[in-house]
This record gives structure tokens, C-alpha cells and sequence, in this order.
């Protein structure tokens, strides 16, 4: 008799955000025994291209999301909706899973409401201390909701949400133990998968200031495709040892290498930041959907992990500063990482497995 095979359909995506917690709870079923995972999103290039290297199959949606949208495309968005329950309900037929799990972004209501209907099994990870909308609306709908903070219990019934932290890939659970840095200092910057203009941009106008600690001083850089020769450039020009990619296809061994990360305050670069025990400077993207990466970078800066810096203020100068004063005083730096490392969640992807096994009653 061939041991029995746990269908999972893992919906929602659109950014890494969103894809790369999907894939550690992916990563964690397999591990655990026979289990067939099937991704369901918008289908754009990023999905494609980190789910298909990875080796998951992805089935595409027509969707669009509509907070914080004009009139008009609200309207369109919602014009969607239909086609993409349909197109839910044809692929969660012919795959039969036994639970759906929702990861955030707009791809993930059509799907987890429409299992929900089918009489499947559900469940909601939500990665930000505000959730987004789809969660919340989800949240009344599904048998269990995983949050990243437990300030976050109150927009979900208590009796059905777990505070398990956000899941990271496997491999960064693998680097925790790597062995320590050795060489110049080295910083880490990144603006999200393709780049942040406004962060390029203010790490160019630091340069003029690292003069005293040039010779010892060692960038990667994640600029995104339009922003890279330019910064290449500027860092050629002041003689400073770069590595300037469009983007970062190994982040576990970017982020082992640095001393000190730059980088938004997305809800996944936040775990992976913590799980690892790295000291950063927060730079929150100023109009995301509620304002949710101010209040993640602030749960990081109250624990002492953190700096945050408001990028409508950000200067040159003032960056320079404040890289300048983790580089002369070391002891700070390995005092915020260890307060860093305190917040990491080693076992998110674990308890959240754990517990979707629990409501199924299975055992892989």
C-alpha cells in the first residue's frame, strides 16, 4: 500500500514578501514526509522565476487588488472577481487538496474563500503587525490564522490565531550556525527584489563622508535593474569596494557576509534579519498599504535591534553618521545583534506545519 499524499495548495504571492514564507512552509511539509505542494498566484515574473527555480508548480489566477486603487480600478478589480473565483474553484478541483493556506496578497482571497466553500480545509499567515485586507477579510473565514506578532491577535477571533512568528527559508535556518565574519566591514543594501531608487540614491550621497574607513570598507548592493550602472559608478568613482548586483540571487550568503544591513522594513527581510542576528538600519517604504513597514521596523527599534531612519528626512550625511558609528564602535554592533537574534523565530515554519497537521489530524 503507497503511504498516503498530503495535497497543500499554498495561495497568495505577488512579491517576496508574500512568495518566500509560502516557500518555508513549503519546505517544511516536504521535509516532514509525502506531501505534494501547488502554488496559486498572479503569475507574475517573480513568482515564475523563484517558485519555478525552486522546482514548485504554480498555477496563475486572474486578479487584481483594489485598496488604495482609484474608482476606476476599483471597479476593474472588482470586474476580476468572478473569473478568479472560477478559475479558484477549477484548480482547486482538479488538485483536491486537503488544506489551503493563504500567504498574503490579493491572489490569496479568491482562492482560500472559495476552499472555504468547497469545504476545504484553511488556514492565513499573516507576515505585518497591521494585516492587510485580504487577511482581515479571510481571517472570519479561516479555521486558523498564523501571526508574526502577538499585538496582531486583535484583528482575528483568539480562539483561532497562533502567534508563531514568520517562516523563513531553510536555508537561512542552515546559515544561523554558520561560522563568523572575517575581512573589511562589510555593509549589505537592498531595497526589496527590484531595488529602491531613494535608497540608491542616499547611499551615493554617503560616500563623500567614508574617506577615514574607505580602505576597510566593503559594499553589497542590490540597485535593481535601471539604478545599476549608475551606482557602479559612484562607487568607482570614490574608490570604494563594491559588489553591485540587480539582484541578489544568494541573500543567505550576502546577508553572512555583512556586518551591518541596509534595507526596507518589509515583514520577511525582518525575519530573516532576526533569525540571523544581524544588526540593520530600517529605511520603512513610506507608502506601503498602511503604513505596515513603519510599524514592523518599530518592533525592532523598540527591542533595540534596529535603527529606523524616515526616508521623506534622509540624508547623505546623516547616514553616514550613523554607519560611521556602528563601524568605530563594534561592541554596539554585536549589542544589537544579539538583541537581533533574541526576536528571531527559528521555528515558525515548524509550529505552523505542527499545527496544520493538528487540524487535520494527519500524520506525514
Amino acid at each position: 500500500m503507497k503511504p498516503k499524499i498530503l495535497k497543500i495548495v499554498i495561495a497568495g504571492g505577488g512579491t517576496g514578501g508574500h512568495i518566500f514564507p509560502g516557500v518555508a512552509i513549503a519546505e517544511e511539509f516536504l521535509k516532514r514526509g509525502k506531501a505534494e505542494i501547488l502554488f496559486v498566484g498572479t503569475g507574475n515574473r517573480m513568482e515564475k522565476e523563484v517558485l519555478g527555480g525552486l522546482g514548485f508548480p504554480l498555477r496563475p489566477i486572474r486578479v487584481a487588488g483594489f485598496k488604495g486603487k482609484g474608482p476606476l480600478k476599483v471597479v476593474h478589480s472588482l470586474l476580476k472577481l468572478p473569473a478568479s473565483l472560477w478559475e479558484s474553484f477549477r484548480i482547486l478541483q482538479a488538485f483536491a487538496p486537503r488544506l489551503v493556506i493563504g500567504v498574503g496578497g490579493y491572489s490569496s482571497g479568491p482562492v482560500v474563500l472559495m476552499a472555504r466553500l468547497m469545504g476545504i480545509r484553511t488556514a492565513v499567515a499573516e507576515q505585518n503587525a497591521l494585516p492587510g485586507l485580504t487577511n482581515r477579510i479571510l481571517g472570519r473565514f479561516a479555521d486558523r490564522i498564523f501571526l508574526t506578532y502577538g499585538e496582531t491577535r486583535k484583528w482575528f477571533a483568539p480562539e483561532k490565531s497562533f502567534v508563531t512568528g514568520n517562516p523563513v527559508r531553510a536555508a537561512f535556518l542552515e546559515a544561523k550556525e554558520a561560522p563568523g565574519r572575517e575581512g573589511p566591514f562589510t555593509i549589505l543594501i537592498f531595497g526589496g527584489s527590484q531595488g529602491a531608487r531613494s535608497i540608491n540614491r542616499t547611499l551615493a550621497g554617503t560616500l563623500p563622508y567614508f574617506k577615514d574607513m574607505q580602505l576597510d570598507l566593503r559594499i553589497i548592493h542590490q540597485t535593481g535593474k535601471d539604478d545599476l550602472p549608475y551606482v557602479a559608478d559612484i562607487y568607482s568613482t570614490y574608490g570604494i569596494k563594491a559588489e553591485v548586483r540587480p539582484f541578489i540571487e544568494d541573500m543567505v550568503s550576502a546577508y553572512r557576509q555583512a556586518d551591518l544591513v541596509i534595507c526596507r522594513a518589509g515583514a520577511t527581510s525582518i525575519a530573516e534579519l532576526t533569525v540571523l542576528g544581524k544588526a540593520a538600519i530600517l529605511i520603512p517604504f513610506p507608502f506601503a498599504v498602511d503604513d505596515h513597514q513603519r510599524k514592523n521596523a518599530a518592533a525592532l527599534a523598540e527591542a533595540g535591534a534596529a535603527v529606523v531612519m524616515d526616508e521623506r528626512d534622509l540624508e547623505g550625511k546623516e547616514m553616514a553618521e550613523t554607519i560611521a558609528g556602528f563601524y568605530h564602535d563594534r561592541e554596539l554592533l554585536r549589542e544589537m545583534e544579539r538583541k537581533s537574534a533574541a526576536l528571531g523565530n527559528v521555528r515558525a515554519a515548524a509550529d505552523i506545519v505542527d499545527n496544520c497537521l493538528a487540524l487535520l489530524d494527519e500524520v506525514i
